[in-house]
């Protein structure tokens, strides 16, 4: 479903004269941060709208009007910067009016209530309560200005981005997993296979991630749907996580553990490919087939678009298993870490 950020003009992106009309050009005056906040929640499958009950400035939606400087100045500013609005709404109806196309009425908003946009997934960006009233009759979300500074604001929004839920249902397993990236929210795993709950909650403890993983498989035939399942479904919740993996560090880790060691490289670069160099001893451990283990991070690691690389030696095979989950886990934090100043992709080709 499409996801759209609305945001209002006056007092939002621009500073609001005292008569309340913006309408030349010596009274166009950005709010502090405004560009640079809009610029880093650009690239992030944002539809971008502006909306506004002030006129004032002059928009499309009135062709009479044929020469608008200071909405054309503004428009053409922020698009030097990269920056293009998807739609221009604008009711300029008074109070006394009591249109429905007045914010906090959703009436300008007809073609964003279709169903095709996941409303609890959009933005309000306002300055007033009425914009946090909008967003609540919306069922979207506010943010205010004032209250938070622009740099704030889209922090804030960059890091819901940091999030998936991914549920998963077929004849042999039903998984939930929800991972956050940045370690918000509860975390907590049962897979009904105690020593992979072990291995798991490495990635909580090492990883920095908050992750909560959900899976009742048919473990009366035997573990492989459950390891291999869970490694498909974690793979898609970080990856969904990432999203378009603006500013992470993409690249991966290695550690010691006891009389193990273990190395894990990781590239989130688009494609995916298992290295795996890790000679077991035993059959099991604990519950889990060792031969598993390298089934689950093929599969963690084609779901998540992701190169592998593990090698791992050791005599204690319960330490040899940890070792590696320790060290991806390493690698996942490292990879995954953002740099909140940069928008950057860690690419050459501009594409991951």
């Amino acid at each position: 479903m499409k996801k759209a950020i609305f945001i209002d003009r006056d007092g939002t992106l621009l500073r609001e004269p005292a008569d309340e009309q913006i309408d030349a050009l010596d009274k166009v005056e950005f709010v502090p941060g405004a560009i640079s906040g809009l610029r880093a929640l650009t690239g992030l499958g944002y539809e971008f709208v502006m909306a506004s009950n002030q006129d004032g400035l002059g928009t499309p939606s009135f062709p009479e009007k044929d020469f608008w400087p200071a909405q054309n100045f503004l428009l053409r500013t922020l698009e030097g910067e990269g920056i293009r609005f998807d739609d221009i709404l604008i009711d300029p109806s008074f109070p006394e009016d009591h249109s429905p196309n007045r914010k906090p009425g959703t009436g300008m908003f007809g073609k964003y209530l279709d169903g095709s946009y996941d409303l609890a997934s959009c933005w309000v960006i306002g300055d007033r309560e009425t914009d946090r009233r909008l967003a609540e009759n919306l069922g979207a979300r506010a943010l205010l200005v004032g209250e938070m500074s622009w740099a704030e604001i889209a922090e804030t929004i960059r890091a819901t981005e940091r999030s998936a839920v991914i549920s998963r249902k077929t004849a042999e397993t039903d998984i939930r997993i929800r991972v956050d990236l940045d370690g918000k929210g509860p975390s907590g795993v049962d897979t009904g296979l105690k020593f992979f709950d072990h291995m798991l909650s490495q990635l909580i403890h090492h990883g920095g991630i908050a992750l909560e993983i959900a899976c009742k498989g048919d473990l009366e035939v035997d573990e492989h749907h459950t390891i291999e399942d869970v490694g498909i479904a974690l793979g898609e919740a970080l990856r969904e996580a990432l999203g378009d993996k603006r500013g992470i560090g993409r690249y991966g880790f290695a550690l010691p553990m006891d009389e193990s060691r273990a190395i894990v490289l990781l590239d989130f670069g688009g494609r995916s490919e298992l290295v795996w160099d890790v000679p077991f001893t035993r059959e099991y451990v604990g519950d889990v087939p060792t031969e598993m283990l390298k089934h689950f991070f093929k599969s963690l690691s084609d779901a998540m678009h992701a190169n592998l690389y593990i090698q791992a030696r050791g005599e204690n095979n319960h330490h040899l298993a940890e070792a590696v989950f320790k060290a991806f886990a390493r690698s996942l934090k490292q990879a995954v870490a953002r740099n909140v100043f940069s928008y950057d992709l860690p690419s050459s080709k501009g594409l991951l």
